[in-house]
């Protein structure tokens, strides 16, 4: 019988591409990850990895064993749910991580939500980017992730995860208040194609939503700042050091010195979704996290 440790170290020298990156993210050494395919290919009698340049590549044995797991860990999660489920209430520790806006935005106003529906239930909550989220759910280290569109995000038919679309999160210009378009009820993203910037950090899902937009727009933003907190960004725009755009879930607080003004057209958005592993929507307690937030959302 095939064990469900080394298949799931496996899974991960698929996603991570070599053993020191799959290590890392199952906090075991190099050298625990290749001792456990090692087993696996005796137990099989295949090999399962071969040289790609540095990193490693897949056999055949290898993809018809990923192909099958996968299916096997979300049935494994669906049971796990449905034995949890025959108690019918939602109760034990549910961990989520998420970006700041998403936690700020979503995650506290459906903890409020449930402490009132389901006060056996307990949250444990960590910030981390789409990511690192990613990586937090599929090595089982959270059960729930507040995530956005982008490349680091699963895809919608992967049976790995079950996904519920949440929001387009609208992102708005902000200006400082004697910005010659402030005063305006609404401009379009192409008219501040001279400006400076105050942009998200290279490599932020943020950032990659900010980038798209401008470039839709025509034009590739001079970025003179970066930061990935929303009321340092709005911040070096009250002081006149750039313009930016700004999500809609970080409008809870405006400092003073700045005008946020909506963008015509099809404006930029963050995508927002939830995600668990495939088959653990089925636990009352997850199902009851991924409600309470698809009902904020919603509202």
């Amino acid at each position: 019988m095939v064990d469900l440790r080394k298949l799931r170290t496996l899974r991960a020298v698929a996603d991570h591409g070599t053993l020191a990156a799959a290590a890392d993210a199952l906090h075991l050494t190099s050298s625990a990850v290749s001792q456990q395919l090692s087993g696996l290919e005796r137990e099989i009698g295949q090999p399962l990895l071969e040289p790609n340049g540095r990193s490693v590549r897949l056999t055949g044995a290898a993809q018809v064993l990923l192909g099958h797991a996968d299916t096997l860990f979300a049935q494994l999660e669906r049971m796990e749910g449905e034995l949890a489920a025959q108690d019918h209430t939602p109760r034990g520790e549910v961990r989520v991580s998420g970006f700041p806006t998403s936690l700020a935005g979503l995650l506290a106003p459906a903890a409020r939500t449930l402490r009132e529906r389901a006060p056996e239930l307990k949250l444990r909550v960590l910030e981390a980017e789409t990511d690192e989220s990613v990586a937090l759910l599929s090595t089982r280290a959270v059960d729930v992730i507040l995530s956005m569109e982008c490349r680091a995000a699963p895809r919608r038919d992967d049976p790995r995860y079950h996904r519920e679309e949440l929001l387009g999160d609208i992102l708005d210009a902000v200006l400082p208040v004697d910005h010659e378009l402030a005063g305006r009820s609404s401009i379009d993203l192409a008219e501040l194609r001279d400006a400076e910037w105050v942009a998200p950090p290279v490599g932020w899902s943020c950032d990659e939503v900010f980038m798209a937009g401008c470039q839709r727009a025509g034009y590739t933003p001079r970025i003179a700042h970066r930061s990935g907190d929303w009321q340092a960004v709005m911040g070096l725009v009250a002081a006149d050091l750039g313009v930016s755009l700004v999500p809609r879930l970080a409008h809870s607080v405006t400092p003073p010195g700045v005008t946020i003004v909506p963008l015509t057209g099809d404006p930029p958005k963050r995508h927002v979704f939830a995600a668990c592993r495939g088959g653990a929507q089925s636990n009352p307690a997850v199902r009851a996290v991924l409600d309470a937030v698809v009902e904020v959302a919603a509202a």
